[in-house]
């Protein structure tokens, strides 16, 4: 039988959440929630959970990355909003044509063997590139891809049909076109929520899309750090990237933004 689909197999807790008296379903095999954010309060994202991620970060993505701007990133209506914007503002001194916003746990939250889940609704447009991943808190094995990274959710505009899931190391990873990854369809993400979820063992990593597993990998036979960099601590990122190496790879539509992207809630389990 699968667990994930079975609810009568799982725990109940009340959300730690002062506001939210909900009772919350605990993964079976896990004990308790480490971490939550629910977004019910309305305004900024809460400072004890989240930073930001600042400028132009990575893979030659266009959006600039600001820093706790009202515009690129709030809570409403019980949703974290991520917005893409073609806005042309002056940020930081100098006009960024394209602005965003990636929130992260780094130095505040990380966590290693867990349950992560986070219910999302994504942007879609030529050119998107939303996100939820995880990178190690400090980096034990050496810089990327040395101390890994696991990616819950990708998603493409150029190819909305699917979401992906990764795992990268030394030994396997995109940069050498060998790498452990897996397409799942999913062809609804811009207009329905779905729960993306990770289940992190010391041995495996599988991927769960609305309670189901689609893709597991085990860690292999005398594997060193090379191959699983996967027993370090680990925190989360949720961003929305615009272009760049994979988003953009079939082009950009400027025109389509603003795109929002929608988190109603992150919940880490352990």
């Amino acid at each position: 039988m699968n667990k994930f689909l079975i609810p009568c197999m799982m725990l109940f807790a009340v959300s730690a959440n002062a506001s939210d008296n909900t009772k919350i379903a605990i993964p079976d095999g896990y004990e308790k929630i480490v971490f939550q954010d629910e977004f019910d309060n309305d305004g900024m994202p809460d400072s004890g959970k989240w930073g930001y991620e600042h400028g132009y970060v990575r893979n030659g993505e266009l959006q600039y990355y600001t820093v706790g701007r009202k515009e690129n990133t709030y809570i409403k209506d019980g949703n974290l909003h991520i917005v893409a914007l073609n806005d042309s503002a002056v940020i930081d001194g100098e006009t960024r044509p394209i602005s965003s916003a990636s929130l992260t746990t780094q130095g505040k939250h990380s966590w290693r063997y867990c349950y992560v889940e986070v219910r999302a609704k994504l942007p879609s447009c030529l050119g998107s590139w939303p996100a939820i991943w995880m990178m190690p808190e400090k980096s034990v094995y050496g810089d990327w891809p040395k101390s890994g990274e696991i990616d819950i959710m990708e998603h493409v505009g150029y190819a909305p049909e699917n979401v992906h899931y990764a795992a990268h190391s030394y030994k396997y990873n995109h940069a050498k076109g060998i790498q452990k990854n897996r397409a799942v369809p999913c062809a609804d993400v811009d207009d329905e929520y779905h729960v993306y979820a990770l289940e992190w063992k010391a041995g495996s990593l599988t991927w769960i899309l609305d309670g189901k597993p689609m893709f597991t990998l085990e860690k292999e036979d005398g594997a060193d750090w090379e191959s699983w960099p996967f027993d370090q601590d680990f925190y989360l990122i949720l961003n929305f990237a615009f272009g760049g190496g994979w988003g953009g790879q079939q082009g950009v539509d400027r025109s389509a933004l603003p795109q929002e992207y929608l988190i109603d809630y992150v919940r880490i389990f352990q």
